[in-house]
């Protein structure tokens, strides 16, 4: 079992890397992109033998505490068998 947290900024906060690639995107000629934001992908291996609602505990503590900073982004959380 998987866990795929993913971390974006708040839409509020400036993204300045999503604003590169915006500005990449468009110095390529690729006008049909209107807006970039970029984040995180974290894939976490669950161990076997693990329940899903203990793993879950887990994956949004460490979500909360570790994998994202809660003043400026929020994540998500996908499970992949």
């Amino acid at each position: 079992m998987r866990a795929i947290v993913e971390v974006m900024l708040n839409p509020k906060v400036l993204d300045p890397q999503g604003k590169a690639v915006e500005g990449a995107l468009a110095n390529m000629g690729l006008s049909a992109v209107a807006g970039v934001r970029v984040g995180k992908r974290i894939v976490l291996e669950i161990a076997d033998g693990v329940s899903k609602e203990e793993a879950q505990a887990e994956v949004e503590k460490a979500a909360d505490k570790l994998l994202a900073n809660p003043v400026i982004e929020t994540w998500s959380v996908a499970w992949e068998a």
